[in-house]
């Protein structure tokens, strides 16, 4: 996050956040797990944005989707959505929050004996009534859920979670019942990552909320009773990430 002020001041300043966590995870570790996403803007709309050639912004976002892989060859995989001038506004605060609520939803689905499938319906149920209380669904949460409805996958457009490994997307082949809908069991590691995406062109939003892309990705680690959180030193809640940012601009 130091890399900020740079990155503000220079054109194409997603490459300055790129090339400095290429560095940290050089020093760290092996390499990068994956080619980092750093999408500043509306670009945080453009799911896998590894282009990285735009401006980074006063008074906008910028998320970063980015993992280290160690030298045991095990990445991790977190996201992060940061206010670039250190604090968020009330419309991206508000988005914010109901992303960081779904997420929660999502933790507290995993657990021995639940199926796979249930944290995304988990954080999705959070997202679509967070959608119909803003009025920008036509119809109620409960039937959006509905698999031949879900109206409110236009803004959520991806599942919740997937398998952490030696591949970043591990067991992504797998069989539909040995993994969508298998089971989950303790010692699997997987990822937690609700977002919401409104283009610049939604006029189903106010402005003020046009052009914002907020996603939370998380590591855990599943127990006998739930799930512990392995990137838990990294803030999520945004009091907490304001008070980082402004700690590192010290």
């Amino acid at each position: 996050m130091r890399a900020l002020p740079a990155a503000v001041s220079t054109p194409r300043g997603e490459r300055v956040v790129e090339a400095a966590f290429f560095g940290r995870a050089r020093i760290e570790g092996n390499d990068v797990g994956y080619t980092t996403i750093s999408a500043a803007g509306s670009h945080a709309c453009v799911l896998h944005w590894i282009n990285n050639d735009g401006d980074v912004r006063p008074g906008e976002l910028i998320l970063i989707d980015a993992g280290v892989e160690m030298d045991s060859y095990y990445t991790a995989d977190i996201t992060r959505t940061l206010p670039i001038n250190g604090k968020f506004s009330p419309a991206q605060r508000s988005l914010y929050m109901l992303v960081y609520e779904a997420q929660l939803a999502g933790f507290a689905a995993v657990k021995p004996g639940a199926k796979f499938s249930d944290i995304n319906r988990a954080s999705q149920e959070v997202l679509a009534r967070g959608l119909a209380d803003m009025g920008v669904l036509t119809v109620s949460a409960e039937e959006s859920m509905q698999p031949e409805v879900s109206l409110h996958r236009r803004w959520t457009l991806h599942g919740v979670s997937h398998m952490l490994g030696m591949d970043v997307h591990d067991c992504a082949q797998a069989r539909k019942d040995q993994y969508i809908e298998g089971i989950i069991e303790v010692g699997q590691v997987l990822t937690v990552e609700p977002g919401l995406y409104i283009q610049s062109d939604d006029e189903l939003f106010a402005p003020e909320f046009r052009g914002i892309g907020i996603r939370i990705e998380d590591d855990v680690v599943v127990t006998e009773d739930g799930c512990r959180v392995l990137s838990q030193s990294l803030p999520r809640h945004p009091d907490d990430i304001e008070a980082w940012m402004a700690h590192l601009s010290r």
